[in-house]
């Protein structure tokens, strides 16, 4: 894709929680500014059993510093997250804090494909928080390190079931002859 028509795609909506306006630092290089804020969630940010829910809040503390190409945020996003254990399919809850840096570039001529561009004066941070959660949920979680699971047999959870739970073996090989242990148990006269 030529690098002009990518600047051009899309124009970010001021008002939209994630768009930042970087009209203060101006394009000094050395300036910046520190903001703190809680934005909600974005959807559909989760890994198989795990994730944020949807408008949950965000709270975000970052640093956005104008440099040469463009403006450098910095921060930290801390944010609730809400699933099923992967070993026993119990819902749990936690939260996550992730660190996340990000060059914003002021014209594309100065960016490669893959590299974040402002709009104008604006920087459009939802992609940056997106990818630093991703990468950081559990792809197995647990509600504790030492959680056993289900059993494989019957289901029951084993944290509940005790140590004494087992299932009785049959090789298949002798399965037929089950019925006839049965049948010599019963009382011959009646």
């Amino acid at each position: 894709m030529p690098q002009e028509s990518r600047k051009t795609l899309h124009s970010l909506d001021p008002r939209a929680p994630w768009v930042i306006s970087t009209h203060d630092l101006g394009r000094r290089p050395g300036s910046m500014r520190e903001i703190s804020r809680s934005l909600p969630a974005p959807v559909n940010l989760s890994v198989g059993m795990i994730g944020v829910p949807k408008d949950a809040e965000i709270e975000l503390d970052m640093r956005l510093e104008a440099v040469m190409e463009g403006v450098l945020v910095t921060g930290t996003a801390k944010a609730p997250l809400s699933g099923e254990c992967s070993r026993c399919l119990d819902p749990l809850t936690s939260e996550i804090e992730v660190g996340f840096q990000e060059l914003f570039f002021y014209s594309a001529e100065d960016a490669a494909e893959d590299d974040s561009l402002l709009d104008g004066e604006l920087l459009d941070l939802e992609p940056t928080f997106r990818d630093a959660v991703v990468l950081a949920l559990p792809l197995s979680p647990v509600c504790s390190d030492d959680c056993p699971g289900l059993c494989v047999e019957c289901g029951a959870k084993l944290a509940e079931a005790g140590p004494d739970h087992r299932h009785e073996k049959i090789d298949a090989r002798w399965a037929a002859l089950q019925g006839l242990k049965s049948d010599n148990n019963k009382d011959p006269e009646g």
